[in-house]
């Protein structure tokens, strides 16, 4: 799947942090008042991170739309975060070539266990494989509410 005038990319070098934290920072649910150098050192230290632009990658005025990491070990375990579209190039699939690329992504088909949060996107998630959590139970988590707010 391909959706013309727009690429995907594992490259960092391309990535707009300066989008990417005011994403984060100002629109989404799971992170409003994030501090850029947390997004920094996010980004860094996450071994997958995907950017999802309007244009070809090496070509001049590609402008970054969409973004998601994968924080991973590459062999085990790994955890989707961070997924976002702009608003203005939502309705057009990039979301879910986004899913695709990253679910076909070489370095997870050997995965055991691929996790991640949503408040609203259960059904998007659900066609790539994901699930409800078996075993609630078993799962523990140490959570700092609004770590980012003063």
């Amino acid at each position: 799947m391909n959706i013309k005038g727009f690429s995907i990319s594992t490259n960092k070098q391309y990535l707009d942090v300066e989008l990417i934290h005011n994403f984060l920072n100002q629109e989404a649910y799971w992170s409003k008042g994030i501090p850029k150098e947390t997004v920094i050192k996010s980004i860094e230290n996450t071994s997958l991170c995907f950017g999802v632009y309007k244009g070809e990658i090496g070509n001049e005025g590609i402008e970054q739309v969409g973004f998601a990491r994968v924080i991973t070990d590459l062999a085990t375990f790994a955890y989707l975060s961070d997924v976002f579209i702009l608003p203005d190039y939502r309705k057009l699939g990039l979301s879910k070539w986004l899913m695709d690329v990253i679910t076909n992504h070489s370095e997870l088909q050997e995965v055991r266990r691929f996790m991640l949060a949503t408040n609203d996107a259960h059904a998007l998630y659900k066609k790539y494989g994901f699930n409800q959590i078996d075993n609630p139970e078993r799962f523990m988590q140490k959570v700092r509410k609004s770590p980012y707010q003063q």
